[in-house]
């Protein structure tokens, strides 16, 4: 899939959320931030034909507990869901590492390869980093206002994801595979 297109799927689902809530309000934005997510889902089928597990995760608990957040009038439900999400793909990763395994290799495998080191320190990072994400979350929510809390999800969660990553590029560059060329002068 296009990078551009596949980012405007990820990304499109929260846009939505906050520029409903900027001019609805909460319940409104979890409303349309569910219909969203299923319309980003049923365009990543039509256009790769396979959901990637972390955005299928996510749209899990979006609904989950966007329907909670609608059904109980209540917005802690929609305001817990960062933490828990990002718990449990700190657990899932910790998980994998406790098991010897890089879960991040097969779902990154395609976009770049690694040596086992490096799959290894990459997964270690996320995962603490999905901790940091949970804990801010949690910090954020329960001292400041609703709105507060939405404008810190995305000039502060988002800007934060895209700094962290790009803050991994030499841990990617230094533990790429080595190639080896094979040089031929064309003599036999």
């Amino acid at each position: 899939m296009n990078p551009l297109t596949k980012l405007g799927l990820d990304l499109g689902p929260l846009l939505v959320f906050f520029g409903i809530n900027a001019l609805y309000g909460i319940f409104p934005a979890t409303a349309a931030f569910m219909v969203a997510i299923i319309a980003s889902l049923a365009a990543t089928w039509l256009l790769a034909r396979e959901i990637p597990p972390m955005p299928l995760i996510t749209a899990v608990f979006v609904l989950l507990f966007g329907g909670l957040t609608l059904y109980l009038n209540n917005d802690l439900f929609i305001k817990l869901k960062p933490t828990i999400v990002n718990a449990l793909f700190a657990a899932i990763l910790f998980t994998g590492l406790a098991r010897g395994q890089s879960l991040l290799r097969p779902l990154l495998h395609s976009v770049m390869e690694l040596t086992d080191q490096g799959w290894r320190l990459l997964t270690w990072r996320w995962a603490w980093f999905f901790v940091v994400l949970a804990v801010l979350n949690e910090v954020v929510w329960r001292n400041f206002s609703t709105d507060f809390w939405i404008s810190f999800k995305l000039f502060g969660t988002l800007p934060l994801t895209v700094l962290f990553g790009a803050s991994q590029i030499g841990l990617m560059r230094r533990h790429a595979p080595v190639t080896t060329e094979i040089i031929t002068d064309g003599a036999d």
